[in-house]
């Protein structure tokens, strides 16, 4: 299936349980990691396509062979960006069983695990979306709120069962899913706090929006 992006989808293979807390290096393309990298650090207004060219050892036809011009390039790199992001929350929410508090608790550890293992990518994602083509941008937008989505009908779904006392499930939802996001503006994996700690922290905060009720 064609992402409009000049590559093809190719969607992960089933993974074992608990891959969806694994992270390795990102498994990009060579353009697509020298143009996140550029993008990154200056904006993907601010960067050329000869500039990308040269990061990925490649002249700017060569590059163009890959990738026929700079859209494509962050284009393909969104796609997999949210396709990672999305097989790794589903993932989440199926292991950790039909129970709505388990499920919260997957899904926030997973969307905060996301953003501090590819803070690039998911910055690059959340501060670009201004500068897609028309032709693309309701497709994004289409993941990110198919995320969205999951979060929300974890929290209507725990409110229903009274494990959560929020009366404004939708707003709490979208705080949460926005506090996990706002990691990748600020965690490094090398600073003082580290990422399981991070989650311990960030998870109790996640349980206070939704008015998590202890028994």
């Amino acid at each position: 299936m064609s992402s409009g992006s000049g590559e093809t989808d190719v969607r992960p293979a089933k993974q074992p349980l608990g891959a969806w807390r694994d992270y390795g290096e990102p498994e990009l393309p060579i353009p697509l990691a020298a143009a996140l990298a550029a993008f990154a650090e200056q904006g993907y207004h601010g960067t050329s396509v000869r500039e990308i060219a040269a990061r990925a050892n490649l002249s700017v036809p060569g590059l163009y062979h890959h990738y026929p011009s700079k859209q494509s390039l962050l284009q393909g790199l969104l796609e997999r960006t949210m396709t990672d992001l999305l097989a790794r929350s589903e993932a989440a929410i199926v292991e950790a069983g039909p129970e709505p508090v388990k499920q919260f608790d997957a899904v926030v550890e997973s969307l905060l695990r996301f953003h501090m293992y590819r803070r690039e990518q998911a910055f690059v994602g959340s501060t670009e979306i201004r500068s897609l083509d028309d032709d693309y941008r309701p497709k994004y937008i289409g993941h990110r709120d198919r995320q969205q989505r999951m979060v929300d009908e974890i929290v209507f779904a725990g409110v229903e069962a009274g494990d959560f006392t929020t009366e404004y499930p939708k707003d709490a939802a979208r705080a949460v899913a926005t506090m996990c996001v706002g990691v990748s503006t600020w965690f490094k994996l090398d600073g003082l706090l580290g990422p399981d700690e991070l989650i311990s922290r960030n998870l109790q905060l996640a349980r206070a929006l939704v008015g998590y009720r202890t028994t």
